[in-house]
């Protein structure tokens, strides 16, 4: 069973401030408790991680190594031969 229910902040603070003491800690003690059912789910290991990322078409990397060769000329002063 699901209840979704949207209120105001205020609105959920004061009917917290309305339960007995014993819920107040009842409460305090679940909420300070790791919760496991809205978590997301933690990567199963670094390479799957990286392996959903986004990658360059072919287009992309052709540009990239065209710009990568050009900064390394320009870095090494052989853009411009004296």
């Amino acid at each position: 069973m699901e209840l979704k229910v949207e209120i105001e902040f205020d609105q959920l603070l004061d009917a917290i401030r309305q339960l007995p003491a014993d819920k107040k800690s009842l409460l305090q003690a679940e909420l300070s408790s790791p919760s496991t059912d809205n978590e997301s789910k933690p990567v199963d290991s670094f390479r799957e991680f990286l392996l959903r990322g986004p990658v360059m078409r072919d287009d992309q990397y052709k540009l990239f190594k065209e710009n990568r060769n050009h900064f390394n000329k320009w870095r090494t002063k052989q853009v411009y031969p004296a």
